[in-house]
């Protein structure tokens, strides 16, 4: 495993344009290195009877029939609307001229 310096972070930093001071440095840098070791504990568990997922609960999609309702009339639609004019929905105006 290689080790995280200071020169690592400092040049990720400037990649992100992060400014950091020294401290920060120093604390990232440990906390990266702490990562990279418990990745390398993973790497040694042997994984090769495990199915590779995507995801920990497996999705399923719930389908349903595609089947024809009885929809109602245009005429039926147009009058719930709270105000019309003939065959179109009247509505506020919103922009002016």
């Amino acid at each position: 495993m290689t080790k995280i310096t200071s020169e690592d972070v400092c040049k990720v930093a400037n990649l992100a344009r992060l400014e950091l001071d020294e401290k920060e440095v120093i604390i990232y840098a440990e906390q990266l290195q702490k990562i990279l070791g418990y990745i390398d504990q993973l790497e040694k568990v042997n994984t090769d009877q495990i199915p590779p997922t995507t995801r920990a609960v497996e999705v399923v999609n719930v389908f349903r029939d595609d089947s024809i309702l009885n929809n109602s009339s245009r005429e039926d639609l147009l009058e719930l609307a709270p105000s019309r004019e003939g065959d179109f929905f009247r509505v506020p105006k919103i922009l002016s001229d």
